[in-house]
């Protein structure tokens, strides 16, 4: 990206193309005074659609941080983008070497450019990381949204799926389109959304050129809190019945054993006394 700033006040900037050309297109005196920031960019896009090698070309010029004019090899002439860059499609297209030589910019440029770089480009790979998030968009609704992320991964193209159970998830399923990370990494996301039942396993599978097999990660429903509450609480409640019936039957035995009970006490009473306090000795035999 070249770039220039153009100082308030100016009667006009130029734009400069490499080739030397000039054409004065911005009359800076006409706005309030302020500072105006002209670019163009080069640009080469390559693509292997249909089995068939193909390189596009565009020359963008940019004023104030949005395109005006641009050339497309596809098309083989400069294009206006605003009514601003009008006037120069209008010039530049109708100066014949110029339009030549910026459809040469394909081989030249682009091609001559792309056998210096291109076997490093081919030869990076680089791993995704993957890992799957839950999430509720309503939290009244059964529906859980799963979504999984593959992150950091290079080259640009990658296959995710979905799978329940082992078998591939197809309803339900949202893609997401593949973001620059501005380190020559991409990112994307895959959403499933579905209403997990207990035992289900979900996994997110990823197919990606820099793996030699396919890289599957895992996720199963979890119990919800309010059901881990109950599962504790009849826990809880299963121990103190076991321990109450532990020391009924205990004080049971420990009475029965008794040589006797004094006359006038409860069996009751005998029987608390000989589980929780000592026990009196039995009165001897009259007979």
């Amino acid at each position: 990206t070249i770039g220039w700033r153009v100082p308030a006040g100016t009667c006009c900037c130029p734009l400069s193309t490499p080739e030397g050309l000039e054409t004065y297109i911005f009359n800076s005196a006409a706005w309030s005074p302020r500072q105006f920031l002209a670019q163009w960019t080069y640009e080469c896009r390559f693509s292997n659609a249909m089995g068939q090698e193909q390189v596009h070309f565009f020359d963008r010029y940019i004023y104030d941080r949005q395109e005006i004019v641009h050339f497309d090899s596809t098309l083989g002439r400069y294009e206006a983008v605003t009514p601003l860059g009008e006037p120069a499609a209008n010039y530049w297209n109708s100066q014949k070497e110029l339009v030549h030589y910026k459809r040469s910019e394909v081989d030249r440029f682009c091609r001559h450019n792309f056998q210096i770089l291109g076997t490093l480009a081919h030869a990076r790979r680089v791993q995704p990381t993957v890992t799957i998030s839950p999430t509720k968009d309503d939290p009244l609704s059964p529906h859980t949204l799963l979504l999984c992320t593959a992150a950091s991964f290079y080259p640009q193209e990658i296959e995710i799926r979905w799978l329940k159970n082992g078998r591939r998830a197809t309803e339900g399923v949202f893609y997401g389109e593949e973001l620059h990370n501005g380190d020559w990494t991409y990112q994307t996301q895959v959403m499933l959304e579905d209403t997990p039942q207990r035992g289900d396993i979900y996994a997110c599978q990823v197919e990606h050129s820099s793996l030699e097999t396919l890289l599957t990660v895992q996720w199963e429903p979890r119990t919800s809190e309010s059901a881990r509450r109950k599962v504790w609480m009849g826990i809880v409640g299963a121990l103190l019945g076991l321990v109450f019936v532990t020391v009924g039957l205990t004080c049971y035995l420990r009475s029965k054993k008794g040589k006797g009970a004094l006359e006038g006490k409860s069996s009751a009473a005998f029987a608390l006394r000989s589980c929780f306090g000592p026990q009196e000795a039995a009165p001897p035999s009259m007979y």
